[in-house]
């Protein structure tokens, strides 16, 4: 096996024998990007003689003979909407193309004190806006088990890397899906964790009540390895959870006896490629041999989440989007004749055409007469929503179903149709309404492509899920199935 086919755990192990060392395994995803990238294109920007730097401090602790942490030297990709102090922070936008934060997210501040090697940064739909990677102002994501198709979106370029053994593991951020639908897309593990789990603070805000940072990950217990670093209370973000968080580790050896896993009717609609259907199928009938108590439940108001989850996100978008004027930073053109001009024209040349689609959908869900008719009438549906899971969290402790109707579609098929585009989100964007984790696992293949099982749990629920994630992944291979590239 190639050092860059590890998992965490397994390069941890050879990096703590002296086995091998931080900067070889380093060496050996950046000459993977070399190779493949320029058909992915999974990174916006490389960070070599920065990694390189980063693991040699490694390999002083292990020559010396002292402990390193599970992910110290460990090489890692970062989505492109996480501030890191010195390096370009894009958003794969043209507004913030030369943009370089002066300080860390606080995830990135938490990695790289676990000792994280950072390899660079990833592509992503625009401001995190999108379910393909297509929307990115520096062009698009190729899925690695299929060139022709889309990884998926919003973090496309984490999934991709991850799934080309370009990293050992990657951060993207999920306002809709854009964890999930990537992972499935790519044949990986990825979580959503529960708003407020995991700090906000340095991620460019797109939708500030769903968005959330998560973990893009080869396995389920790698997947864990990287919460238990990010996880936690934050005071500089007024959204993160007061609740402790635990070691994420410790449940995932628990056989599931005992354990209530529920199928929501909803998630099982015409439209849903049948292949797909069969495997998520089969995927609950292996939970149920491992010893889960398999039951029915109902999730009603699961008809109106997408229109629910898009106006409240196109009005979020435009507020948050006010501060891209070209007057205090980013893109800001020089020929203007007046102020309105220069608003106008600034914002036409730095957002991409999706970006303000939704900023003039959700200028128009917020204005004088037409406020309460969709906004507030969205957020009085989202507290029904919540009151769904609620409900079939009393009956079932953890929820299986699809992560998205279809396999990957080919690059370019949903370009033109932005509504055919947002009905790829019907299933994940449920779980951002409601602010609960749900993770997605590889469980088959349609025509080789990947297909990924959702499991979701109850708010701070990620240690159930991430226990029956990882006993449907150690009773099955799919996770092992590498792409061709």
């Amino acid at each position: 096996m190639n050092l860059n086919e590890l998992t965490i755990k397994e390069a941890h192990a050879k990096l703590q024998s002296g086995e091998i060392f931080a900067t070889e395994l380093a060496q050996a995803c950046l000459r993977r990007i070399e190779k493949v990238d320029p058909q992915v294109h999974a990174f916006l920007r490389v960070c070599g003689e920065q990694a390189m730097a980063e693991a040699e401090k490694v390999d002083l602790k292990i020559k010396a003979g002292e402990k390193i942490g599970i992910l110290e030297g460990i090489p890692a990709a970062l989505k492109d909407n996480l501030c890191t102090r010195g390096i370009i922070t894009s958003s794969a936008s043209r507004m913030l193309a030369h943009y370089i934060p002066p300080y860390d997210a606080t995830v990135v501040s938490k990695l790289k004190k676990a000792g994280m090697v950072l390899l660079g940064k990833t592509n992503m739909d625009e401001f995190a806006m999108g379910s393909s990677t297509e929307n990115s102002a520096f062009g698009a994501t190729h899925n690695p088990y299929d060139l022709d198709r889309v990884p998926g979106g919003t973090s496309g370029g984490s999934a991709a890397a991850v799934a080309a053994d370009e990293c050992l593991y990657g951060l993207g951020s999920d306002t809709g899906g854009s964890i999930r639908q990537p992972a499935s897309f790519c044949g990986v593990v990825g979580l959503k964790p529960t708003y407020g789990r995991v700090s906000r603070y340095g991620l460019h805000a797109a939708v500030s009540s769903f968005d959330q940072v998560g973990a893009l990950t080869k396995t389920v217990e790698d997947c864990a390895l990287v919460l238990n670093a990010i996880a936690g209370e934050d005071p500089r973000d007024a959204t993160s959870g007061a609740r402790a968080a635990p070691d994420y580790t410790e449940l995932l050896g628990r056989d599931l006896r005992d354990l209530k896993i529920g199928v929501p009717q909803e998630y099982f609609i015409g439209g849903t490629d049948q292949g797909v259907r069969d495997a998520v199928m089969q995927a609950i009938s292996r939970f149920k041999e491992l010893g889960g108590q398999i039951k029915k439940v109902s999730l009603p108001y699961t008809k109106y989440a997408l229109a629910v989850y898009y106006i409240i996100n196109f009005a979020e978008i435009s507020a948050n989007f006010a501060r891209y004027d070209g007057i205090r930073y980013g893109h800001s053109v020089k020929d203007a004749k007046n102020l309105w001009e220069h608003y106008g024209k600034t914002r036409r040349e730095g957002l991409g055409r999706e970006v303000r689609r939704r900023i003039m959908l959700g200028n128009y869900v917020l204005s004088a007469g037409y406020r309460d008719a969709y906004y507030k009438k969205a957020q009085a549906v989202r507290a029904l929503i919540i009151q769904d899971f609620k409900k079939a969290f009393a009956q079932a402790d953890l929820l299986a179903a699809p992560v998205s109707p279809t396999p990957a579609f080919k690059i370019g098929e949903k370009a033109n149709d932005p509504l055919t585009m947002y009905l790829a989100d019907i299933f994940t964007v449920p779980v951002n309404i409601a602010g609960i984790p749900a993770l997605s696992l590889p469980c088959g293949f349609v025509n080789n492509l990947p297909v990924g099982l959702q499991i979701m749990g109850p708010w701070w629920g990620e240690e159930q899920i991430l226990q029956a994630g990882h006993q449907y992944e150690q009773a099955t291979e799919w996770h092992k199935r590498k792409c061709k590239i």
